[in-house]
């Protein structure tokens, strides 16, 4: 049981605080899933500049294997934002850098690699669409994030993507609960094995095509005080693998209904926990504005 965070990275500048933080969804999924027990990896592409090694120093700290990332001349993805009574709010973003721009290309021998884990992640922001068909029927199940964008959720984006995901997880603290089973049914339809909808305070819904599920979120209680809500839907999706790996999940097995309440469970717990830690993963830096 090994996870591998493929694709995007970034660095989040909070501009009210005045720190720069590690992080991109595919380092945090691959950095949760260590923190919780598990193997993981990052491949992906650094920028040569200095927001590039910080990152790809804080990530190896957090124990997690960078050795098969590639380093390629360019800046680095950088987003600035601020908290608003606890909630991140995105300010702007550089369009990821490099990263973005020049994005790895699953050859055999990264397919090789990649075929040694049990779950590979990516996302919307990793520009990893075509590498999809390459990982799938390789051996790892395959998670991808849509996000909460619109443009990821058009008929024929979801067709790109779905028939190649084991599990999406789609972030809809804007729509209802009757929008939200609609467009997990419609993920479902489209390929996915199963899709996940994170909704903020109002919890969380899976669909596996046969049934739906939900879980309430575990709110902050005082005496503790959210910090700031970066990665909380990285940390549910990474809660709820681990926890679905642990129990047998693997290509070809569907879930049974107490395996996804566990995992959902789980999920919801991770959430919680990450809301009491600043920026994604901590290992914060004062911010050195670029020259």
């Amino acid at each position: 049981m090994r996870v591998l965070g493929f694709g995007d990275n970034i660095v989040d500048r909070f501009v009210d605080r005045g720190i720069d933080y590690p992080g991109g969804n595919s380092v945090n999924v691959a950095v949760f899933a260590r923190r919780l027990g598990l193997e993981s990896a990052y491949l992906g592409v650094f920028g040569d500049d200095d927001l590039g090694g910080f990152l790809r120093e804080s990530i190896a700290a957090q124990g997690v294997e960078v050795d098969r990332c590639v380093v390629r001349a360019g800046e680095t993805g950088l987003s600035t934002l601020r908290v608003d009574d606890g909630d991140r709010v995105f300010l702007d973003w550089n369009g990821g850098g490099v990263t973005v721009r020049e994005p790895l290309v699953l050859d055999d021998d990264l397919l090789g690699y990649a075929a040694s884990f049990g779950l590979v992640h990516s996302s919307v922001y990793s520009r990893s669409e075509t590498e999809l068909p390459k990982l799938a029927g390789l051996g790892p199940l395959v998670s991808f994030d849509l996000s909460s964008e619109e443009e990821y959720r058009a008929p024929g984006y979801l067709d790109t993507v779905c028939p190649h995901a084991d599990l999406v997880l789609l972030s809809c603290s804007g729509l209802d609960a009757s929008a939200t089973r609609d467009l997990l049914a419609d993920a479902v339809r489209r390929g996915a094995r199963l899709a996940l909808a994170t909704r903020g305070v109002d919890g969380a819904i899976v669909h596996d095509g046969r049934e739906t599920l939900a879980v309430p979120a575990r709110l902050v209680e005082p005496p503790k005080e959210i910090v700031d809500t970066m990665g909380c839907g990285d940390a549910f999706l990474a809660g709820f693998a681990v926890s679905a790996l642990r129990d047998g999940w693997a290509p070809g097995v569907r879930l049974a209904r107490p395996v996804i309440e566990r995992a959902l469970r789980a999920g919801a717990d991770a959430a919680h926990d990450q809301c009491l830690v600043e920026g994604a993963f901590g290992g914060g830096r004062p911010a050195v504005p670029r020259s």
